[in-house]
């Protein structure tokens, strides 16, 4: 497998309306070059939580623009209002008790068996990579459609499991490689997946044998704004880390990744990232105004100049 250009794709919940949007763009950006869309223009697929539904849908010939409309459609299926998460909760509080994961997932199952139906990891139409943590064996766990092992797995199911944000939802349970995993968000081992991406090019490619030689385009859904103050990071615990402690480590994670793909790819990489303003950045914010902002967000960094320089150099390096 030859995997020289790479296009990976950050978690963020609902943000991932943003780089659904982001992804247009540098596929409009393609196009106008004279080259393919963007699954004929990458080699590898790398996703992380909401990225892996996005890198997932891809794989199966989904545009971005049908990703957008899935993600407005769907988006109270996903997270639903409070009167059902209540609802759901009374019923889950003997078996779970009070600090039940907020949603209970069976929104987000159903939408994605509506996308992916019985289509199997295996028969993506682009290698893909999925990233997701075991916590039976605590151990990460790097799904790939090129990997024997892993061809059969539903792909509703890879994207269920690297997905299940702690606190968020619950974990899902599935069989991988003949072991029982109890698999959460893909966010914990790498919320950028660009890293294992880079990592499994060069492992691939005898002939890519440096990180220069590749191109990487690396998506992401918006950067958070909102500071923790040094009073709250000194006295909180754990009632109220529990949360935000979430979206610390899949930030965190996100940048150290960003700079080291900067730094070992060079002029071959491109970052599309933008930040966002203080409430944007809620992972399940699903509110009418939320998402217009999301999407002006969206729109303004494609209109930006730098936006436009840089889409057009990855277009003609691909």
């Amino acid at each position: 497998m030859k995997a020289r250009r790479i296009l990976s794709i950050d978690g963020g919940g609902i943000r991932g309306l943003v780089g659904c949007r982001w992804l247009a763009g540098a596929e409009d950006a393609l196009l106008a070059a004279g080259k393919p869309g963007l699954l004929g223009s990458f080699d590898l697929l790398a996703g992380s939580s909401t990225g892996a539904i996005m890198a997932a849908g891809l794989a199966i010939g989904l545009s971005p623009a049908a990703m957008a409309d899935l993600y407005r459609e769907q988006r109270h299926a996903i997270f639903p209002g409070i009167a059902e998460r209540l609802w759901s909760r009374a019923g889950r509080f003997f078996g779970e008790g009070p600090s039940a994961p907020k949603y209970d997932a069976k929104g987000l199952e159903k939408v994605l068996k509506q996308v992916f139906g019985k289509t199997t990891l295996g028969q993506a139409k682009l290698p893909l990579m999925v990233t997701s943590y075991d916590t039976v064996s605590r151990t990460p766990v790097i799904f790939k459609s090129f990997k024997p092992e892993h061809q059969e797995l539903p792909l509703w199911e890879v994207c269920r499991a690297s997905s299940a944000a702690p606190t968020y939802f619950p974990a899902h349970g599935m069989q991988v490689e003949g072991r029982a995993c109890a698999l959460i968000d893909g966010g914990v081992v790498a919320n950028n997946p660009t890293a294992c991406a880079i990592a499994e090019a060069l492992r691939k490619d005898a002939r890519a044998a440096q990180p220069q030689d590749l191109v990487v385009l690396s998506v992401g859904t918006g950067a958070h704004t909102r500071s923790i103050s040094l009073q709250s990071a000194r006295e909180w615990g754990a009632l109220e880390w529990a949360v935000p402690i979430i979206d610390v480590l899949f930030d965190g994670s996100a940048d150290s990744v960003d700079y080291i793909a900067r730094y070992l790819v060079g002029d071959g990489y491109f970052r599309m990232q933008a930040e966002l303003a203080i409430g944007l950045d809620d992972m399940d914010d699903v509110s009418e105004t939320n998402i217009a902002a999301l999407e002006a967000v969206a729109r303004d960094y494609l209109l930006q100049p730098d936006t436009r320089m840089q889409l057009k150099r990855l277009a003609s390096l691909l």
